[in-house]
């Protein structure tokens, strides 16, 4: 079956919705994260990177500078609370405040359960529990006393659906969004405002990998299951185009909510 869809690789942003506002990005170095990256920063936004891959970020400035954005990237394994706070510093030294958080880094194992490790399960939930936690309570802190802000939390379909061979990832995004809906509860007074943006399988290096590690232990997404749940693969722009949705002023009333991109993949059961 063949689907008429325009690409989103041509979305554009078409307004400076973020003009003089500073927007910190964990994981803005490739992906997802790096799609944000871009569509922040031809927004208007003063936009600061965190992510591990020093080579990715030193691409990512390359290309920005090229484009005349200028984007202020630091390395920082997010997964350890002192490289956290220090690239934090940084972007605060560098920007002077954070007005928007796109707590998007993390990453994926495809394993059977009852193969998982003890080095495995700490590992993914450092890099997507941890990190989200330590980073947004760093951030909430900065905001209380700055007159409020807007966050949004990666989760993911699988934050309310398990899946076979993902079951640690699973726990981990279902954590981030109960984080986002937790912040969301809890500040809303101080102006804080705090959403979760939850895609489905992604045109990424992630989602790709995630594809062909679940049909290489027997699943069939890339030739029939995707086809099932959400008609086609996601573009990367699809899902920062809603994170910057729910970031902008013109979602100023929509708090404590998971927004799935997903074709309609999560409303089907």
């Amino acid at each position: 079956m063949t689907y008429n869809i325009k690409s989103a690789a041509n979305l554009t942003p078409n307004s400076q919705r973020f003009l003089g506002k500073s927007v910190l990005i964990t994981g803005g170095a490739g992906g997802m994260g790096l799609a944000a990256t871009r569509m922040f920063a031809a927004e208007g936004a003063e936009v600061s990177v965190l992510d591990v891959s020093h080579d990715a970020g030193q691409a990512m400035i390359q290309d920005m500078s090229e484009k005349g954005y200028d984007v202020f990237f630091e390395q920082a394994d997010l997964s350890k609370s002192k490289e956290i706070n220090a690239g934090i510093d940084a972007v605060l030294s560098k920007r002077g405040r954070i007005n928007t958080l796109f707590n998007h880094a993390g990453t994926i194992i495809v394993k059977p359960f009852h193969e998982m490790t003890e080095e495995e399960y700490d590992f993914l939930m450092d890099v997507n529990v941890r990190s989200a936690f330590f980073v947004t309570k760093r951030v909430v802190n900065h905001m209380m006393e700055n007159g409020g802000g807007s966050i949004v939390i990666t989760g993911s379909i699988a934050s309310e659906k398990a899946f076979v061979y993902e079951s640690l990832y699973c726990i981990t995004k279902c954590a981030t969004l109960m984080l986002s809906n937790s912040i969301a509860a809890e500040y809303r007074e101080y102006g804080i405002r705090c959403n979760a943006v939850c895609p489905g399988f992604v045109k990424t290096a992630h989602g790709l990998r995630e594809i062909n590690e679940l049909d290489g232990l027997g699943q069939e997404w890339e030739d029939g299951d995707l086809a099932a749940t959400q008609v086609r693969i996601c573009e990367p722009e699809e899902v920062a185009a809603a994170a910057l949705f729910l970031a902008s002023d013109e979602a100023s009333f929509i708090n404590g909510t998971a927004l799935y991109v997903d074709n309609g993949w999560n409303s089907r059961g």
